[in-house]
């Protein structure tokens, strides 16, 4: 019996495989690390350096910010790929936690913009390849047909959620009472905790999490190395020449991830490979692109404007204890471990009357304006004054948009995916959300603390003018569709 049939077989862990527990684990301190960092990131970007920041212009600080995030996602699809044709998923997971935590130590340690670019390259490249591959591995823990396969994917996105809530937590605490290095540093130690778990269980995940499933040949594996390492030295000489800086980041990445999408979209459609079917559903998905990018242009935020509002113009007075700006973030997760398995249970009752994937994109994207609007009426209500039981509602909004849109986008892709750019479909739902978040930041710099409202109103109505016109377009994007729902 190979090592992947006795994992599959495996019910040690609640009844499922031991490796979840595993893949539990580090997921739950790479999202812990990840959002403990995000939560502080923007204000040490900005307060001035009497305040322990570097004291950047805000708006550049911002757009750094929703930059670093799209580089998570494009990322995404680089680990996809190394793992696809170099590693195979599992040791790609490995070297992308190791590549995490060399980041968050540059960012504890090194001082200024040398630990902000050095710890923020890394834990972009390496929360991309991690992200990329986790939920592959965990796919490869059940046989075909397992029933307890959804129930394993519920598991390891608890553990998701969990990271996501208690990261931000601590490290604005360390960040409060400390100082930011040590926010980063907990950071740090958050993701040696899961490496360590993670390499003690690695022989627990079976030989499957290692195949190679589309081995790159030997000959052209000089030629990716060589394209990898001219890319690098091309990207430092730009940044040490000034050609890219704090100020155009934003700018950079939105402009590169744009371009990746539309060579990906063509490369697809052009092929041979596809039929006169399957090339219809990729014009259809061609909208659903860009629902997805205006939804985590705004969706995104959260690390961007929202922090700055929370820093600024909320009320984080809790008892006459100033709650730390971070804590904002874990409201978030504990909103979707709360109602992610209410919708699940809605879409599942209604079966086939539950809304169709273009419906529930533009549900997603008009709420995701709408949250928007909800900040106008607190505008002009002074410095630290906006009610926290405002931005929690706001928030919750931000949630039930999330989940109409997101969790769709990626099973969508799948769908509509041609048989063989099946990877390539879902590269670019990825690449979606990567131009979305780099866009957050592009956007953020346009937003002023001292005039609100033609910022929020303005990005609130483009967002459900956007929602409205994929709403018209939905006959026809049905048809383009060809059956799929």
């Amino acid at each position: 019996m190979s090592t992947s049939t006795e994992v599959q077989q495996d019910t040690r862990f609640f009844g499922h495989p031991r490796g979840l527990a595993n893949l539990f684990g580090v997921e739950m301190w790479e999202r812990f690390s990840y959002y403990g960092m995000l939560g502080i990131l923007p204000i040490y970007l900005y307060y001035k350096v009497e305040q322990g920041g570097l004291g950047l212009a805000q708006e550049s600080a911002l757009g750094i910010v929703g930059a670093y995030g799209g580089l998570v996602y494009l990322s995404a699809v680089i680990g996809a790929w190394v793992a696809d044709r170099l590693l195979g998923s599992e040791r790609t997971l490995f070297y992308s936690a190791v590549l995490i935590m060399i980041g968050h130590i540059s960012l504890a340690l090194l001082p200024g913009l040398a630990g902000i670019g050095v710890g923020l390259v890394c834990v972009a490249v390496g929360s991309g390849g991690l992200k990329s591959n986790a939920t592959a591995i965990v796919g490869t823990l059940y046989a075909e047909g397992d029933e307890r396969r959804d129930a394993g994917f519920t598991i390891f996105y608890m553990g998701v959620n969990l990271g996501g809530f208690v990261g931000p937590l601590l490290t604005g605490l360390a960040q409060t009472e400390v100082g930011f290095h040590l926010g980063f540093g907990l950071a740090a130690i958050g993701m040696a905790l899961g490496l360590t778990q993670y390499t003690f269980g690695r022989k627990n995940l079976g030989d499957k999490a290692r195949e190679v499933p589309n081995p790159l040949p030997s000959s052209q594996r000089a030629l990716a190395i060589g394209a990898a390492v001219l890319l690098v030295a091309a990207i430092v000489t730009l940044v040490l020449s000034g050609v890219i800086n704090p100020g155009n980041l934003a700018d950079v990445v939105v402009w590169v991830v744009g371009v990746i999408s539309v060579v990906y979209f063509l490369v697809i459609l052009t092929s041979g490979k596809i039929t006169a079917v399957e090339r219809s559903r990729v014009f259809s998905f061609i909208p659903m692109f860009i629902a997805s990018a205006v939804f985590f242009s705004l969706y995104q935020q959260q690390f961007t404007v929202v922090a700055a509002y929370t820093d600024q113009r909320l009320n984080r007075s809790l008892f006459g204890w100033e709650m730390p700006v971070s804590w904002v973030n874990s409201i978030n997760p504990v909103f979707i471990i709360v109602f992610a398995p209410v919708l699940a249970a809605l879409w599942t009752k209604l079966g086939e009357r539950q809304p169709s994937t273009p419906m529930k994109f533009v549900l997603g994207t008009v709420l995701m304006g709408a949250a928007f609007l909800l900040f106008l009426p607190m505008v002009g209500s002074g410095k630290n004054a906006s009610p926290m039981l405002a931005m929690v509602g706001i928030l919750f909004v931000f949630t039930i948009a999330e989940l109409c849109l997101s969790p769709v986008g990626l099973s969508l892709s799948t769908k509509l995916a041609p048989e063989a750019f099946r990877t390539q479909m879902v590269a670019l739902n990825f690449l979606s959300i990567s131009f979305g978040t780099a866009m957050s930041g592009k956007l953020a710099e346009y937003y002023s603390v001292d005039d609100e409202a033609p910022y929020f109103s303005t990005v609130g109505l483009v967002a459900i003018g956007v929602g409205v016109l994929l709403f018209l377009g939905i006959p026809f994007i049905r048809k383009l569709m060809k059956g799929v729902h």
